[in-house]
């Protein structure tokens, strides 16, 4: 345990020590540091990548045998788990429209509610699952027409060794919204004072920040880590400790589109370490997992109001007032990415 320059005790595996006049932004505060424009152009260059036409449903253990409806870009679909993998089809039955998902699952086959049809995987005229991806800890479904199509979603590297939770929420605002809080890191001992004790920008630029982030523990008591951020799609962002506890963790944040001005936030925390305890933590995952859930959803409930209020001012649904420099006063909206 050491007591750092900002007076916390700082535990865990220690890190290169830092000259803060060499940082970028040094004696800045973090209003200046967060400039609009910077956060706009990251944002601009994010939202150009490739996405294969794929969003994330859900976890991968929420989706079950048990059929599910969910909204998707604006369309209602029944997902459920075969013994081919999971399935995402339309919700109505292509005979007289029934909801299918008030059915139940038998040999693998969705059976309609009404009049008993059974509706497998492959499809039948009328009625076909898009395809989809489970790897293991989230469900993907290839919905997006407009979008050059990929054999499989573009993910960032993951640790095989892992401890991994899952949260999903929804809110007022489009994926962009939820991209552009990811990319201001600026905000976070501001707005999430519980969670991080500590942040200093190490390296910035427009597709990649590098960021050494002290976690509280418990008051004065955190672990600091070194970390990045960079958008893999246009609707995904993901932080990775590159140095420090935890090396090779992971935290990935989907957005997908449910409909207009709506969005799932869909969070996967990816949790490795080369400690010998971790091996016991593998083992003991069931009981860790609510409380990795529990942390990220605070986090999120935050950032939410966040993304929702930058979609507000954004479209117009509040009136931003005078800005000196303007990006509260951008007209029109972008479409649903």
């Amino acid at each position: 345990m050491r007591r750092d320059d900002d007076g916390l005790l700082q535990v865990g595996r220690p890190l290169p020590a830092l000259d803060p006049t060499a940082l970028p932004g040094a004696g800045r505060p973090d209003w200046k540091q967060a400039d609009p424009a910077f956060i706009e152009r990251a944002l601009e260059r994010a939202l150009a990548r490739e996405a294969g036409g794929w969003v994330v449903v859900d976890a991968s253990e929420r989706v079950g045998e048990a059929p599910r409806k969910m909204q998707l870009l604006g369309r209602e679909w029944v997902v459920w788990r075969s013994p081919r993998g999971p399935v995402v089809a339309p919700n109505a039955c292509p005979h007289m429209g029934a909801e299918l998902h008030e059915g139940h699952v038998e040999d693998g086959c969705l059976v309609c509610p009404w009049h008993g049809l059974r509706l497998g995987p492959r499809g039948r005229a009328g009625w076909r699952p898009v395809p989809t991806w489970d790897d293991g800890v989230l469900v993907w479904a290839r919905l997006r027409e407009d979008e050059r199509p990929t054999d499989r979603p573009i993910l960032a590297p993951r640790p095989r060794a892992s401890v991994a939770g899952v949260i999903r929420m929804e809110a007022r605002c489009e994926p962009e919204d939820v991209v552009a809080n990811r990319l201001d890191p600026w905000h976070g001992t501001h707005f999430h004072p519980h969670t991080f004790a500590a942040l200093r920008l190490l390296d910035v630029d427009p597709d990649r920040l590098l960021l050494r982030v002290s976690y509280r523990v418990a008051g004065p008591l955190c672990v600091e880590v070194d970390c990045t951020f960079h958008a893999p799609t246009r609707r995904s962002i993901v932080m990775t400790i590159v140095d420090g506890d935890g090396a090779g963790s992971v935290v990935e944040t989907h957005a997908t589109p449910v409909g207009p001005g709506r969005t799932a936030i869909v969070e996967a925390t990816v949790a490795t370490s080369d400690r010998r305890g971790f091996a016991l933590a593998r083992r003991a995952a069931p009981l860790l997992r609510p409380f990795i859930e529990r942390r990220a959803r605070r986090l999120w409930v935050e950032d939410a109001a966040y993304a929702e209020r930058r979609y507000a001012l954004r479209t117009g649904e509040v009136a931003a007032g005078p800005a000196e420099d303007g990006a509260a006063e951008r007209d029109g909206r972008r479409a649903l990415t």
